[in-house]
């Protein structure tokens, strides 16, 4: 084992561009992960020519020119836009909030009309503080905006009353005065012609690299700790630590796929369900991700499902309140102790993270760790 420089948890997007990264400096890699496939929760497969989001949706975006050069090394991108749709009991509204949603809500015309519509609405706060996310989301659009498009989307995503989140999960909302449905402000964006699997495949086709697929390290973590010289870890950062200062929440999702005889089932990549009552957050329809790409004569929706996660349970969304981000930081303080293992990713960050954001906080651990000479 020694004939190896880095042990590399987890072959999910973090992991590989860490070995990906290292290999290139000469270094030599063994890379476990837990699951019979690698990419972690960008996984795609192909289906009827459609390429199928296993683990929900994931759109690329940055502003990054460096990162954006970065990806496009291993892929060739489109030119897809986020474009999502919100379905409120049948009411159809587009995202993020801008002309075309205020004018389908409210019939305004003008940029001065939707002001003025969202200003009155924003009175019943009456100068008050926000001190949940009830208030902070009125504070910012109104009622209506809240009621229809935010309120029961966001109880479903956390399973809990809006009047019981903290505020800060929404410092600010996306308003436009400007008919237009691009989602990111981001300069570059798009989705990977032929899927992402191809990205951490080609990340990790290396002489240097050694990849092992259903191994989990948590099964033999002293040996592992014994004959690895340095170990990049993306798994839980608590469960890492056996959960010795308690247990880290996260929000789970349960995914429903299906495949219809159509070509067409709703008409957009994404729809977002707003009503509290409909049990699912959004349903996706991967074609539209490649403009509808693969057999005329049928199409893969898949619809996404929040649910309370347990341990054991394939964490999603980190639930970054007051307590959880303390007893993540008691954790970090206690990797210290350990300064041969370097956490990375969501799980080993406790930080929900977009893809650029994944690359570039494995870029800083790189530069950190391997550049230092």
């Amino acid at each position: 084992m020694q004939n190896y420089d880095y042990l590399v948890v987890g072959a999910g997007l973090f992991g590989a561009t860490f070995a990906y990264e290292a290999a290139k400096r000469g270094k030599r890699v063994k890379v476990i992960e837990k699951d019979d496939h690698i990419a972690g929760h960008i996984y795609t497969k192909e289906v009827d020519g459609i390429q199928v989001h296993e683990f929900g949706a994931h759109i690329f975006h940055t502003s990054n020119k460096k990162t954006w050069s970065f990806i496009q090394q291993f892929a060739e991108f489109n030119r897809y836009t986020n474009q999502p749709v919100a379905n409120y009991k049948g009411k159809m509204y587009n995202m993020p909030f801008n002309m075309n949603t205020f004018s389908e809500m409210w019939g305004v015309r003008t940029p001065a009309e939707a002001k003025a519509k969202i200003d009155e609405q924003r009175q019943v706060m009456d100068g008050k503080k926000p001190e949940n996310l009830e208030e902070q989301a009125i504070s910012l659009v109104g009622t209506d905006i809240y009621e229809k498009l935010i309120k029961g989307y966001t109880q479903k995503q956390w399973g809990r009353e809006c009047k019981d989140l903290p505020a800060f999960i929404i410092r600010r909302l996306p308003v436009r005065y400007i008919y237009d449905n691009n989602y990111f402000n981001d300069l570059y964006q798009g989705i990977p012609i032929g899927g992402y699997t191809q990205i951490v495949e080609k990340m990790l086709d290396s002489d240097l690299i050694d990849v092992e697929l259903n191994t989990d390290f948590l099964a033999n973590k002293e040996q592992y700790l014994n004959d690895y010289p340095k170990v990049v870890y993306t798994g839980t950062i608590d469960g890492f630590y056996d959960y010795q200062l308690g247990t880290l929440e996260y929000r789970g999702l349960k995914f429903e796929t299906k495949e219809f005889d159509m070509d067409n089932y709703q008409g957009n990549a994404v729809i977002n369900y707003t009503d509290a009552e409909t049990p699912w957050t959004r349903i996706i329809e991967h074609k539209w991700f490649e403009f509808g790409k693969g057999n005329k004569d049928k199409t893969i929706v898949t619809r996404e499902y929040p649910h309370t996660w347990k341990r054991g349970d394939e964490p999603y969304y980190p639930v970054n309140d007051q307590r959880n981000n303390d007893l993540f930081k008691q954790y970090r303080d206690l990797s210290k102790q350990d300064p041969n293992v370097l956490f990375g990713g969501r799980l080993g960050l406790y930080k929900y993270y977009n893809m650029d954001q994944v690359i570039e906080a494995c870029e800083n651990l790189v530069h950190r760790e391997l550049d230092k000479d």
